[in-house]
């Protein structure tokens, strides 16, 4: 013999002291994602990426480069085939220490703010933040036969140190 509970919405079977065990239902939400899935699917190849390469345009071969100067700003950390460190002909260390470069970059780009030593253009642009027109680029010089993870070594420390951007030159140009 059974017995059979009745509850207010009527009979259920079961006591009236169990509870209901909540469940969600996820087959429209798994519908809605697979959706959304689609969408960025189709709309990722539309989306505009682009990569900013500044190329130097082809100088004059025939031009007399003698009475050149270089700008002051310029930054160059070369690096020899012994890994030592010169920062515009100035020793700052090793490849395996790089903190006395960075400590260099750091006090250069404090005397820049301090001096305002803006990029060519930026010295009227007060719609841009003061760190965003300072002149904080920096050249990487390497030989050609050096291992990437040493390069790579050093311009982690120049990014440490705030510079922005790096730019990479090859042994092949002269200083």
């Amino acid at each position: 013999m059974s017995i059979r509970h009745s509850s207010i919405s009527g009979e259920t079977g079961k006591p009236e002291g169990a509870k209901a065990v909540p469940f969600i239902n996820v087959t429209p939400l798994i519908d809605v994602l697979l959706v959304v899935l689609i969408i960025f699917m189709v709309i990722t190849p539309l989306k505009p990426s682009k990569f900013q390469a500044d190329i130097p345009t082809q100088r004059d071969p025939n031009e007399d480069l003698s009475n050149l100067k270089p700008n002051p700003l310029t930054l160059v950390v070369s690096i020899g085939n012994d890994l030592q460190l010169k920062l515009n002909q100035e020793d700052v260390g090793s490849v395996n220490d790089t903190s006395m470069l960075s400590g260099r970059l750091a006090s250069v780009f404090r005397q820049r703010r301090e001096q305002r030593a803006y990029k060519p253009g930026m010295e009227t642009r007060t719609d841009l933040p003061e760190d965003e027109r300072l002149e904080r680029t920096v050249f990487v010089k390497a030989p050609r036969s050096m291992k990437y993870g040493d390069v790579v070594k050093v311009i982690d420390a120049i990014k440490g140190a705030g510079a922005s951007p790096v730019g990479l030159q090859v042994d092949d140009l002269p200083q």
